[in-house]
């Protein structure tokens, strides 16, 4: 799949734009791979990226792949900044923090998601920006030094992304983490319909900062244990302290991993509120049809799986496709609400 904002990031290098040093230590914040990376071959490259399948890529793809670093000192440090401001800010001085004086950070977003302010953000921190427009993106770089350099902002901007009490202090949350600082419409619905009598152990595929976890143990009593997957690892992280309380109570068990590529099991029940976007990509389908195949595949003969997604999202047939019951339990507000049942005597998923 083509990465236009990834293309665009190093086209200053491949330009010549910016020239960087023998063997330059660069850091790749929010790293995604990419034919595009073979600009930066002769780097001592290390990719930061806390999201599971883009880290899986990077892996594969053979690179140096870290959930976050506190390392300084580089050359040059590259980032993809996320669509939430207060993240992207947070980002971007990440960037500024971890590169040497008279290192370069180089940055680049789509022009619908926010480009022109990137490059206003990066003046504001280093007192100047330079950029190029290609492939419907903007990058911007510029070199940092100590005498221009923004350091109030800079100190600023780097709590920006700071975990923090939200919902009159009932959740911990963070900014760039689905529905932050609020309860999602689809997930609350879905909660409302789960029933009393789920019991043994569940999965919570996707799961953000833990409130479909806690619907259910605090709806069902039957309930002991639930795997929680979540392929952002700072959400994980989060869901993990906002369901603390339970230790002790029940068994969790955080899973930091891509639900597409299969999970554990088996189990009694899963939910799930798959996302359908991935990398500023909207509508991506197949994302949700992998969480339910996942999920067919990791119940128990007989299992039941409940999930809700937007009304207009193709599910039906590969629901049908790995699930011998399939009931919509509610259509209301732009959600679809499903409860799909595994067919009894078949230890996968299918009819």
């Amino acid at each position: 799949m083509s990465d236009p904002a990834l293309d665009t990031l190093i086209l200053p290098i491949e330009t010549g734009a910016v020239v960087l040093t023998e063997k330059p230590r660069v850091l790749f914040l929010r790293a995604r791979t990419g034919r595009s990376l073979a600009g930066l071959v002769d780097a001592d490259l290390l990719c930061e990226q806390s999201f599971a399948p883009d880290r899986d890529a990077l892996l594969k793809a053979g690179l140096n792949v870290v959930a976050e670093t506190g390392e300084t000192g580089f050359d040059a440090v590259l980032v993809l900044p996320g669509r939430q401001r207060q993240e992207a800010r947070a980002q971007l001085a990440r960037a500024v923090s971890r590169t040497r004086s008279g290192g370069i950070v180089i940055a680049c977003a789509s022009n619908t998601e926010g480009a022109r302010t990137l490059e206003r953000d990066l003046e504001d921190l280093l007192g100047g920006a330079q950029n190029l427009t290609k492939n419907k993106c903007r990058v911007v770089w510029e070199t940092v030094e100590a005498g221009k350099r923004n350091d109030g902002l800079l100190a600023e901007w780097l709590e920006f992304d700071a975990p923090r009490s939200v919902l009159d202090g009932a959740w911990l949350s963070r900014p760039g983490i689905f529905a932050w600082d609020r309860i999602d419409a689809a997930s609350r619905l879905l909660a409302s319909l789960l029933p009393a009598t789920l019991k043994g152990k569940g999965a919570d595929l996707g799961a953000g900062f833990g409130f479909l976890t806690q619907s259910v143990f605090e709806k069902a009593p039957g309930v002991a244990a639930m795997d929680i997957y979540e392929a952002e690892k700072r959400a994980l992280e989060l869901a993990e302290q906002n369901l603390s309380g339970f230790k002790g109570k029940k068994t969790m068990n955080g899973i930091w991993s891509d639900v597409t590529r299969g999970i554990e099991g088996p189990y009694d029940f899963i939910v799930s509120n798959p996302p359908f976007h991935q990398a500023g990509r909207a509508d991506r389908t197949d994302v949700g049809q992998g969480f339910i195949r996942a999920a067919a595949s990791g119940l128990r003969p007989g299992g039941e799986f409940f999930m809700v997604a937007n009304r207009h999202l193709p599910y039906e047939q590969t629901l049908a496709d790995v699930f011998a019951q399939v009931t919509q339990l509610a259509d209301e507000g732009g959600y679809k609400v499903i409860r799909a049942v595994k067919a009894k005597g078949k230890a996968k998923g299918g009819r």
